[in-house]
């Protein structure tokens, strides 16, 4: 009698506790055991990797993907078939760059029904806090959202401008009444000034490792005051690591990701303006130190960024083009190139980029290999090598800092709980709460 849907044999499954061999049984999309490797199981499907490894479905939080209203700059279509060749099973889209963006209830309606239909994977929506928005926080939260993002500085489009002090100050406490999360862009606007010229030391020393610092020890002390569960995007400069983890220690709830950008990229790379970013991307030495606050733990989560935009906007110079790496296909390969280099494992790439990431939204059946989660699952060659072609992304506009890279790993095959993705868009839509 066949018990199971499918069965996934590897001898390198990456598991909760580590990399081993194994077999993963899946009945009706959700892992229904993992067992020894050559366990009997009997199964309409029984498919052995060889020397692929077996990892979860990566989870990313944090992308940009501009439908409505910016679609020719990333659309659902696109972005969630990109993720899906990149590994990526589940994404959370960012509530900006999409007209209008996520800051009420309705706009998230209108968000949601631009996607209905069209993800190739599990798709899940931040909202935003804005000035004069306070009173729809409470309603997005019920409404499914995962949190909300905030700008300390100007945000690149006006239809989602920053919160100064005192707004910044209310949103976190509204949030905490909730036990809602935060989740905020920090750079003070008080050190950030205007490039001196187009090129890229100009545009760096325009957005100094001072003006994250100072931003993110202003979070730190409104997140200690409200109680509020705190997260630092994108984290660049890593002046921010040492208060950081002091909060940590004390046990304020703050979080902190970065990118693959600032992982693997240098400022001495930075030669188009597809590597425009903000905050930017810094020197080899800033990057081996963000590298030092992964192995510790003060930086819990690597996610993409992806901020795409029409090949138009990224012509010009560094003061003038559009600022967003596109990564989404790429972001694990490009990791797991850096980080097998330094000596860390596909467990260690796994769990910063899969089950963190699914641990800071509350996506409690994602980011791992269990029985009980969705059965979303990663063939992954280790070992493959490539020079990124931007005429092979699914991305909208093949744009991207990584162009002529060799990168090594593939996702040789990805499935959305136990179907194997393809051209056919059978991804859900998610809330936080379960909420239709």
């Amino acid at each position: 009698m066949v018990t199971h849907d499918l069965v996934l044999r590897s001898r390198r499954t990456v598991l909760p506790d580590g990399e081993r061999p194994a077999a993963v049984a899946v009945r009706a999309g959700t892992i229904s055991a993992v067992t020894a490797y050559d366990a009997v199981l009997p199964a309409a499907a029984d498919r052995d990797l060889g020397d692929l490894a077996l990892l979860p479905g990566l989870v990313d939080t944090h992308v940009h993907v501009n439908e409505p209203g910016r679609t020719a700059w990333e659309g659902f279509a696109t972005a969630t078939r990109a993720a899906a060749a990149g590994g990526v099973t589940t994404l959370v889209d960012m509530p900006l760059n999409a007209l209008p963006p996520t800051t009420t209830v309705d706009a998230l309606r209108i968000k949601r029904a631009a996607a209905r239909d069209q993800v190739h994977v599990d798709v899940g929506f931040w909202g935003g806090a804005v000035p004069g928005n306070l009173p729809d926080l409470r309603a997005l939260h019920d409404a499914g959202v995962y949190g909300f993002k905030c700008f300390m500085s100007d945000s690149g489009v006006p239809e989602f401008p920053p919160l100064d002090a005192a707004e910044m100050a209310a949103a976190f406490a509204a949030v905490a009444a909730f036990d809602g999360l935060m989740i905020v862009h920090a750079e003070d606007p008080a050190v950030l000034t205007e490039p001196a010229s187009g090129a890229y030391p100009a545009f760096l020393a325009s957005r100094p490792p001072s003006a994250e610092r100072r931003a993110v020890e202003r979070v730190i002390a409104l997140a200690e005051r409200t109680g509020v569960r705190a997260h630092v995007l994108h984290l660049s400069a890593a002046d921010c690591l040492e208060p950081l983890a002091a909060a940590r220690a004390r046990g304020v709830r703050i979080t902190a990701e970065t990118c693959p950008h600032y992982l693997t990229l240098s400022a001495e790379d930075a030669v188009t303006p597809a590597f425009k970013c903000c905050p930017p991307i810094r020197d080899a030495a800033n990057r081996d130190a963000l590298w030092d606050g992964l192995a510790a733990g003060v930086i819990s989560c690597v996610v993409t960024d992806h901020s795409p935009c029409t090949p138009d906007l990224k012509q010009g110079d560094f003061a003038t083009a559009w600022g967003g790496v596109s990564s989404l296909q790429l972001g694990f390969a490009a990791v797991w190139t850096a980080a097998r280099e330094r000596g860390r494992t596909l467990a260690d790439v796994t769990g910063w980029m899969s089950a963190a990431p699914a641990a800071l939204a509350g996506l409690t059946r994602k980011g791992v290999i269990a029985a009980g989660n969705d059965a979303d699952l990663v063939a992954f060659d280790p070992d493959a090598v490539r020079v990124v072609d931007p005429a092979d992304l699914h991305h909208r506009n093949p744009v991207t800092a990584y162009a002529g890279r060799e990168l090594a790993g593939r996702a040789a095959a990805t499935w959305l709980r136990g179907v194997p993705v393809d051209d056919t868009p059978r991804g859900a839509l998610l809330t936080r709460n379960g909420a239709p």
